[in-house]
């Protein structure tokens, strides 16, 4: 069905599909969109469309992070506390879970959902500290972003009693086989100071956390054995005494010790495996990288082992976003991901796939998706609700700062920060940038005078950008934008009277190379995406116009 909607074409008379023959099938079978609704709560309206989205580039794996050191997202009728006590009162009912659930179902889509555990489990243990690894520690809901250390103690039997009986009443809400269990980032600094579990490890041969957290994941996955369900956890699971039934997500990508990725190796070991590693959206990389990773990249492998590979998931994690920003974030990237998931490993031509996403952008709002009228609704935020088109004009040539360079230690923002800066209103792939950034590498590699011609364009509408900025009262968000709007607008001007009357004397050098200098600093928690293309014309003026 989604094929046919993407053929539908029309002329004048109506709308009509082409005379084509269809010979299509995925080259993967798992292929997900992991949203987490833990560290920013993600209602039900949101999710729903973001299904719709998922069902429209053919992905089918919802997982679903609902439990964090930042919040427990699922009402629980045996264990009360879970939603009094460790989710701002902000988690999903029963009946919304099957809300959802059945919604995805109608689309096509299996829900996975992961209940994280042994570590990030502060929220747990802010209801019920007695699971707790170290006796009389204040548990609360984390406010910041990270790792934290309060653990559940895996010596106790309360434990496990206490993850059965949740499981018991939470696993009927989703029908799926496969149920994720987390497992990641657990350093153990809590079993480390308790006296009791270092004897028990001892007691039981457990050379280290490692293998004591195995000790708690085998009874896990007995645990979920008997309701039906299909252990899945992040990479950290995988260890020689891990059930060959366990799924591994690896998302660690090459580790140490390891010839191959987790995914790999967790595959020859006789494990299923599905691929997170290159996929992680939330880094705010743009969608040329994440397209150019392939799941499987050039292993060898069997006939079995291939098999084994289910497929991939991207991964939004929800730190620095909220439902207000959260599609701006997904999309339209992962569509371009989903195309890597389902087509042949050969289809790799990025300016083909970067035509296609510019229509599919424009369908995803069409389903719901908030991707492009909310960059407008927060540009308004920030300007008071004055004229935007100057701030709109600086946001497509800038981009928030990537692989968790915003927000560093976790400690810049914390769980209620609204998210509403210029820096929200960026996305991974600023467009203007894109196309600028495309056009002087031709120019440069060919002297082509049509890109030369865009390129005047584009530095000429810089030059004149900061006088419309300075045209409206100043927020103090837009005051601290100011420098980088002047400088943008200076060396633009600077170069595109260069471009035209083909000088650039020692004084032009040395203004542009202060100008560069300055604009090389991150303001506001974004970066200047034009920077390397300015810096190559200033280059290429110093040389040709000297």
């Amino acid at each position: 069905m989604e094929t046919l909607l993407q053929l539908v074409n029309f002329n004048t008379k109506g709308y009509y599909f082409e005379g084509v023959r269809i010979k299509d099938a995925p080259r993967f079978v798992w292929r997900g969109l992991m949203i987490d609704a833990a560290r920013h709560f993600q209602p039900v309206a949101v999710l729903k469309r973001n299904l719709d989205a998922m069902a429209a580039v053919k992905l089918n794996v919802f997982h679903w992070h609902l439990t964090d050191d930042q919040g427990f997202r699922v009402a629980s009728k045996i264990y009360p506390k879970l939603q009094e006590q460790a989710s701002d009162g902000l988690f999903y009912t029963q009946e919304q879970i099957k809300e959802v659930v059945r919604h995805a179902s109608n689309l096509g889509i299996r829900v996975v959902p992961e209940f994280d555990v042994p570590g990030h489990a502060s929220a747990i243990l802010t209801a019920y500290p007695a699971l707790g690894s170290k006796e009389g520690y204040p548990y609360s809901i984390e406010r910041f972003s990270g790792v934290f250390n309060p653990t559940l103690n895996p010596i106790k039997e309360a434990t496990y009693t206490f993850l059965e009986n949740l499981f018991t009443e939470i696993a009927p809400l989703f029908p799926d086989e496969y149920f994720h269990i987390g497992g990641d980032e657990n350093e153990g600094k809590h079993w480390d100071e308790n006296k009791e579990i270092q004897e028990f490890k001892k007691k039981q041969q457990l050379k280290n956390n490692h293998a004591l957290q195995t000790y708690f994941n085998i009874k896990l996955e007995k645990i979920l054995k008997k309701l039906g369900k299909k252990l899945m956890g992040w990479d950290e699971i995988l260890t020689p005494s891990t059930p060959k039934t366990a799924v591994i997500h690896s998302w660690r990508g090459k580790q140490e010790g390891l010839a191959q990725s987790t995914l790999i190796a967790a595959a020859k070991k006789g494990y299923q495996t599905v691929l997170s590693a290159g996929y992680y959206i939330d880094r705010m990389l743009s969608v040329t990288h994440h397209y150019s990773v392939d799941p499987i990249g050039n292993a060898v492998l069997t006939k079995e082992e291939r098999k084994r590979i289910l497929g991939a998931e991207a991964t939004m994690w929800s730190e620095l976003v909220t439902p207000q920003t959260i599609d701006a974030r997904i999309w339209p990237r992962t569509a371009a991901i989903a195309e890597r998931f389902w087509s042949a490993k050969k289809i790799t031509d990025i300016n083909n796939m970067q035509k296609r996403l510019k229509v599919i952008n424009f369908q995803l709002e069409e389903l719901g998706i908030t991707h492009i009228k909310n960059r407008d609704v927060i540009l308004r935020n920030i300007s008071n609700h004055q004229n935007i088109e100057a701030l709109k004009a600086l946001s497509k040539i800038c981009e928030p700062l990537k692989i968790y360079s915003r927000n560093k230690g976790g400690t810049e923002y914390k769980t209620f920060s609204p998210f509403t800066l210029f820096a929200d209103a960026c996305s991974a792939d600023a467009e203007d940038a894109v196309a600028f950034n495309h056009q002087v590498q031709v120019f440069l590699a060919s002297n082509n005078l049509n890109s030369l011609q865009q390129i005047k364009i584009s530095l000429k509408k810089w030059s004149t950008n900061y006088v419309d900025f300075q045209k409206h009262k100043q927020t103090p968000i837009t005051h601290a934008l100011e420098p980088l709007s002047k400088n943008v607008s200076l060396i633009s001007e600077l170069l595109h009277g260069s471009l035209l009357s083909k000088k650039f004397t020692k004084e032009d050098q040395s203004i542009s190379k202060q100008l560069i200098k300055q604009l090389k600093e991150p303001c506001q928690d974004v970066t200047l995406v034009i920077l390397d293309s300015l810096n190559k014309l200033v280059h290429f003026c110093t040389t040709n116009y000297n």
